[in-house]
């Protein structure tokens, strides 16, 4: 726990002025609020006995002087609550961040077992629990020790034995609110799960409207939210009986310190042990020292909610990319593009069955090599392991004789495209989804890209041409037209290698041609990894290889390939049958 809160504090270090000031006015207003009733105490044991002219004078001075005390207070509390809540807001961002930036760098072995409702919990709900527990919880205790200690010296020092009976029930109260906070703690936590859950079933559903829709399955959907939504209030309701006996059982101990101290008080009247304007004084104190013990208990609340937050949000930041950067990685440029697999065998980490055993490959640079297999048999394995988007089991990837990953992360992918099936166009316009290609691409640069992949004509169709909004996905647009967006954004890139998933599978015959003239004119003079279930797409490969039981089981031309009567015979009469 030592080490966790040591990394809790280190995002005060940036914002240290704001902390120590708002740490400054939480101690002035604390004291503010401790003279107060000092001053009312002296106006009722000493004023009152002046002389009618000196008491007034006493009085207009006093009350001036309490003014300025409530001003203060007013300029404290403001303090506290604006550029409090600034430094919170502030180091809330900087977690976000961090989270965010460090979910850049997990891997797809990560990604292929999260749900995305669960992630995006961890990055607002909880780091805004985390944000409160920064910004209240160093304030809270301070204000609540002044109070509480404060209270009791002064008490104390009018009368001892009425300051024991008022702080006796301090401990009982304590007692009674640590129990139910912990009982709280656990609600919390399952609330944030389930929160969570619902999260990711509102954004599957979202996401997926259309085929919600295409089904009439909206009964079904809400069916589905409304099961996880019942869960949430369930273990809402459990929560807030913890919360409903807490608040009622610390209401009514506050009362009873009330009555307490009225009942001694009138007892040590009666004996001449007190006088009148003591007890008022203890009265005016009362709320002095129940109040922090709220706070307090209110801290432990805030603490567990936000230390939960923050214990769920160091458990993704230590969770190490299972793929990065050796500390001797080495830079490349303008690599020329020879992929080699050298013994290479995977297996994905949830499932110990190998996807792919022994593979031996060359593919030289400039070449055009065709995937063709069964569905399962590792194609697209084996061209996700190229970028380092899984690490081979055994054996190792080569580019340009080099073994990738001696090569920096960055540099490697930034010299391979891929052109997938499934098309991710980002909210916005076509100029910057092209242009995410490459960043720091001109306008002209971007259109010539276009031009190459065949894309300009229709993009000139619309009123708005390259600044046309194609909304969430590209909902705008069809298959056709995303996926020349996809491959214009690879022709921007400009890299050695290229890689195309099935990128013509989901596509009608007239946009499969269109989009087929496209990756042609894109593979020129590129080493190319095509996979295809289509075999026609593929008829002009250089070399067409055939995966089996993770190996290569077969290789060669179209013409080759059908003389041997194998597999690939099979497979094509059986695309040409279907």
């Amino acid at each position: 726990m030592k080490e966790k809160l040591k990394k809790l504090f280190a995002y005060y270090k940036p914002y240290r002025f704001l902390f120590y000031s708002d740490m400054f006015f939480a101690i002035l207003g604390a004291g503010i609020t401790l003279v107060i009733p000092l001053i009312v105490r002296y106006i009722t044991n000493q004023v009152v006995y002046y002389e009618t002219a000196q008491a007034m004078e006493a009085i207009v001075r006093l009350g001036a002087l309490m003014i300025v005390l409530v001003l203060g207070g007013f300029i404290c509390d403001f303090y506290i609550a604006y550029y409090g809540h600034r430094m919170g807001s502030m180091m809330e961002a900087d977690m976000r961040r961090d989270i965010f930036g460090h979910y850049q760098k997990l891997t797809f072995a990560f990604y292929d077992n999260q749900k995305v409702g669960h992630l995006l919990s961890r990055i607002t709900s909880d780091l805004f629990d985390i944000s409160e527990l920064l910004h209240h919880g160093p304030e809270d205790l301070l204000i609540s020790v002044i109070k509480l200690i404060g209270s009791f010296v002064i008490l104390a020092n009018i009368n001892l034995k009425l300051t024991l009976v008022a702080f006796a029930f301090i401990p009982v109260m304590v007692l009674f609110a640590g129990y139910y906070n912990r009982k709280m703690k656990k609600a919390f936590a399952q609330n944030r799960a389930r929160m969570a859950d619902i999260n990711s079933q509102i954004e599957d559903s979202l996401a997926g409207i259309r085929v919600v829709k295409s089904f009439a399955n909206e009964k079904e959907e809400l069916q589905k939210f409304e099961k996880g939504n019942k869960k949430f209030v369930a273990s809402k309701r459990t929560s807030y009986l913890y919360m409903g006996i807490y608040h009622s059982g610390l209401n009514a101990l506050t009362t009873l310190v009330t009555v307490g101290v009225l009942l001694a008080g009138m007892s040590f009247l009666t004996t001449g042990k007190l006088i009148v304007t003591d007890l008022i004084t203890f009265l005016l104190y009362i709320n002095n020292f129940t109040e922090p013990v709220k706070k307090l208990v209110n801290f432990t609340e805030q603490f567990q909610n936000g230390y939960t937050g923050f214990e769920r949000f160091l458990e993704i930041m230590s969770i190490a990319p299972d793929i990065e950067d050796k500390e001797d990685a080495v830079h490349i440029e303008n690599p020329k593009g020879e992929i080699v697999f050298d013994k290479v065998s995977f297996s994905y980490p949830e499932n110990e069955e190998k996807v792919l055993q022994d593979v031996n490959l060359t593919v030289k640079a400039g070449e055009y090599v065709a995937l063709v297999g069964p569905s399962g048999v590792g194609k697209t394995t084996i061209c996700s392991l190229i970028p380092r988007f899984y690490e081979v089991t055994a054996g190792r990837v080569l580019l340009d004789g080099r073994d990738i990953r001696d090569i920096k992360l960055n540099d490697l992918r930034n010299n391979i495209g891929i052109v997938q099936q499934d098309v991710y166009l980002f909210a916005g316009t076509i100029m910057e989804n092209i242009r995410y290609g490459k960043p720091g691409a001109t306008d002209e640069e971007v259109i010539r890209a276009a031009k190459s992949a065949n894309a300009h004509e229709f993009i000139m169709a619309f009123p708005d041409g390259y600044d046309t909004d194609i909304g969430q996905r590209g909902v705008k647009l069809s298959g056709g037209q995303k996926q020349r967006l996809s491959i214009a954004r690879v022709f921007l890139k400009n890299p050695p290698v290229l890689i195309f998933d099935e990128a013509t599978s989901a596509l009608d015959n007239e946009s499969e041609k269109i989009v087929q003239q496209s990756l042609e004119q894109l593979a020129k003079n590129r080493t190319t990894f095509v996979i295809a279930h289509r075999l026609t797409t593929i008829r002009n490969a250089q070399r067409i290889l055939v995966l089996n039981n993770g190996t290569v089981a077969e290789e060669g031309t179209h013409e080759e390939l059908l003389e041997k009567k194998g597999i690939y015979e099979n497979l094509y009469h059986m695309n040409f049958a279907s």
